[in-house]
């Protein structure tokens, strides 16, 4: 992994697939600099529905619930975030407690695990490159993880994919368990309703298109608005609008012309949307 935002003085943010023994707990690993004569960024972070393991070179590692809504921050010049995101319903098995208790939460790392947590920060930190960075975190959480995740709860995760458009009620059908229980154990190991998840993932659909045009060279909108909303599963494009304001803060439009603006300065995004765009 090459990163070079420090030294052209810009910014960049890089993701991988994990290493094969975090299949099924992490979708991806990632990297986020802003070179030191850059200007502040200003990041968006939206909801997926998972939650994220995140270290800023220097700091305590922090855990962040699952989103409900946007959360903005800025990311100062000369800073570099190594994190690791999570599948849906993997935080219990990670941390051994329900993520029902983390949603919309951030928290440091060592109210989770103790003190390894600091000597995670450490190691990041003194990390000879970004690659060792990104070692050193995952055989952290290696480590430190227990079981798989719930898999009733990864199965109902795999029907509520965008491509999928299933409803919860018969969802739980096929899952042969009551729609009660299946919103019970969806909070308890993804800390949302299967229902609110589904909106997640829906526009994570949505969003893995955009990045993978933006990826081949071409502008998000070249297809319509209208045309990717239904490629999603939205009902039309208004639908799109109301659940992009929900989950973004901003409408689509805004949103787009934010992404592609970050997208093609050094951003790759692949291991993210490419599994997606496979799911369906």
């Amino acid at each position: 992994m090459t990163v070079s935002a420090r030294s052209a003085g810009g910014q960049s943010y890089v993701e991988r697939p994990p290493v094969p023994g975090l299949r099924g707990l992490a979708s991806s690993v990632w990297v986020q600099q802003v070179g030191r004569d850059a200007a502040p960024y200003v990041h968006r972070r939206i909801p997926h529905g998972g939650a994220e393991l995140v270290c800023r070179v220097g700091s305590m590692p922090q855990m962040i619930g699952p989103l409900t809504g946007p959360v903005v921050e800025v990311v100062e010049p000369g800073t570099t975030v190594v994190g690791m995101r999570f599948v849906p319903g993997a935080f219990p098995a990670v941390t051994g407690q329900p993520a029902s208790e983390m949603v919309g939460l951030a928290i440091g790392a060592d109210e989770l695990w103790g003190s390894s947590a600091a000597a995670l920060g450490e190691a990041v930190g003194t990390a000879a490159s970004l690659r060792e960075a990104l070692a050193a975190m995952q055989r952290h959480v290696c480590l430190h993880a227990g079981a798989l995740p719930d898999p009733l709860v990864s199965e109902a995760v795999r029907g509520l994919m965008p491509w999928r458009r299933a409803e919860v009620a018969p969802l739980s059908t096929s899952l042969h368990i009551s729609e009660t229980q299946l919103r019970r154990r969806c909070r308890t190991a993804v800390g949302l309703a299967p229902k609110v998840l589904q909106r997640m993932l829906r526009f994570q659909g949505f969003l893995a298109l955009v990045q993978q045009a933006i990826a081949h060279g071409r502008a998000p909108t070249d297809d319509g608005l209208a045309g990717l909303a239904i490629r999603t599963g939205y009902a039309d494009q208004s639908h799109l609008t109301r659940e992009c304001v929900r989950l973004t803060g901003v409408p689509p439009r805004v949103f787009l012309a934010e992404t592609q603006r970050a997208c093609t300065c050094e951003h790759d995004h692949a291991a993210s949307f490419a599994p997606m765009l496979r799911a369906g």
